[in-house]
């Protein structure tokens, strides 16, 4: 099966290109695209349509290579700039009055509202602790999982806390039997 997102995460991405790298970035990241993915974005992709995974998998592999590193490092700001674009709009209750375990809590809820693949649990839960397991989804890819994290450390801030620690522990992609990010605050 080849797994979908919701084109709300890949239309943050663009967002994030034409508000911090202005037209002349984002005509240069039209361009690095691959062919398909490009299609995909010229034809107008919708908040809550299905988009294939692999475009927004290209849109942070392209995203990275143009205006970061190289190393995906980069996947892991636009995740936390997404859950600031995003989030406060949707959730703006939940940052107000809960914590950051309560907002992961919802969040994987609501995994397969973005995500057709996968399930997204909330383990080993503490006062200022948490871990985030992505299990079974369809095509891993670690710039994904550094998306996730990005997001979930932005979540802990917009909640009013502190990060006091954010890593990816385990990656399918280096052959681990899941993704798990571990996130702690104050």
């Amino acid at each position: 099966m080849t797994p979908h997102c919701k084109g709300v995460a890949v239309l943050a991405r663009l967002k994030w290109v034409q508000q911090v790298h202005d037209n002349a970035g984002f005509t240069r990241f039209l361009a690095a695209l691959p062919p398909s993915t490009r299609d995909a974005v010229d034809a107008r992709i919708l908040p809550h349509g299905w988009v294939p995974f692999q475009v927004f998998i290209d849109v942070l592999v392209t995203l990275d290579g143009l205006f970061g590193q190289g190393d995906l490092s980069l996947c892991r700001e636009l995740g936390g700039w997404a859950a600031a674009e995003n989030l406060p709009r949707v959730f703006k209750i939940f940052f107000r009055f809960g914590s950051p375990t309560f907002i992961f809590d919802r969040a994987a809820k609501l995994w397969s509202s973005h995500y057709d693949s996968g399930t997204l649990v909330v383990v080993d839960r503490e006062e200022t602790a948490a871990r985030l397991v992505i299990s079974d989804f369809a095509a891993p890819h670690r710039a994904h999982c550094l998306s996730v994290l990005g997001w979930a450390a932005k979540s802990i801030e917009l909640s009013g806390s502190e990060v006091t620690y954010a890593e990816e522990e385990k990656c399918r992609t280096r052959g681990d039997d899941a993704c798990e990010m571990v996130v702690r605050w104050k």
